[in-house]
């Protein structure tokens, strides 16, 4: 949504939080998020295709490790929102993943 829609679907999901005037100028930024978060996602699906177990398990906790991180700092500099909804599930992903190994 980031990277093709920012100026439509954008402000349907983020138009409470940022002014409407911003979402043009902030366009560039929104697809440089958007390709980044489109990066974890492929790392993410790209571990489920790994024959090698142990390789396997350190992409997984490598990109969701990176997803964590982000969603905490987003969390401290941005809105506490973000860390709910992408930091804390990463945060339980990973927690479940090191308790099954």
């Amino acid at each position: 949504m980031e990277i093709f829609a920012w100026e439509t679907a954008g402000k349907k999901v983020f138009g409470k939080s940022l002014p409407h005037e911003l979402f043009k100028p902030t366009k560039g930024l929104a697809a440089n998020q958007g390709l980044y978060n489109s990066f974890l996602v492929a790392g993410l699906l790209w571990s489920f295709v790994i024959t090698d177990p142990i390789w396997s398990f350190n992409i997984r906790i490598f990109f969701l490790s990176c997803v964590a991180a982000a969603g905490i700092f987003a969390g401290i500099t941005a809105s506490k929102k973000i860390f709910f909804i992408q930091g804390l599930p990463a945060v339980l992903a990973l927690l479940c993943l090191l308790i099954s190994k």
